[in-house]
């Protein structure tokens, strides 16, 4: 038994069926281990420490594993960097168009179906002990978020735009290159002009 949690923390707690064959452990211990709730089952062939749960910043590796070319996104990605009082109650993920959905055991996910142009631009890599999390960057997030105004709410989308403002001091440069690129720049401005003359 402690040959394959060794097995597990030696891989930052997460662990692919076809690897643990390889080290020798066998599937009758691995369902074993999840029926005692020591490994979670993320979905089909990989699994992590249960002990890893309950940190948002985790889940967010989990999704990132499971989903090679999943890019944390829209509210979930707001809620990373404390831009909105939304918590989702599953992680949206962005992939782009003409990938198949990923069937995932845990945690519950959104699939947003970006086009090329727009999955790429904005992505950032940041690396936490767990792993890696592939999310969008502040800027790029708020925009997307008016972008799927109508299907996400408008009002979601206007507090996290005021939040981004109050975080970066009304410094907009950065979001402005965003706007433009993302065409969003007639729908955010006006919102803009009447946050910045409260």
């Amino acid at each position: 038994m402690n040959k394959i949690i060794d097995f597990f923390r030696d891989h930052n707690g997460y662990a692919r069926m076809k690897d643990l064959k390889s080290a020798g452990i066998h599937t009758r211990t691995v369902k074993k281990l999840l029926e005692e709730g020591i490994i979670e089952k993320l979905k089909p062939g990989l699994y992590r420490l249960s002990k890893l749960s309950g940190d948002l910043t985790v889940t967010f590796v989990d999704v990132c594993r499971a989903v090679p070319k999943g890019v944390i996104c829209l509210a979930s990605a707001l809620d990373y960097y404390d831009l909105t009082t939304f918590s989702p109650n599953e992680i949206y993920v962005a992939i782009p168009n003409g990938i198949k959905k990923v069937n995932v055991d845990y945690p519950p996910l959104k699939f947003f179906y970006f086009r090329e142009s727009m999955y790429f631009l904005g992505l950032e890599n940041i690396n936490i002990k767990a792993g890696t999390i592939r999310i969008y960057n502040r800027e790029k997030t708020v925009c997307d978020m008016f972008r799927f105004r109508n299907r996400l709410g408008e009002d979601l989308a206007i507090e996290a735009l005021k939040n981004y403002l109050s975080w970066s001091n009304g410094n907009m440069s950065t979001l402005q290159k965003y706007m433009h690129v993302t065409r969003m720049e007639k729908i955010m401005a006006p919102f803009i002009k009447g946050m910045m003359h409260v």
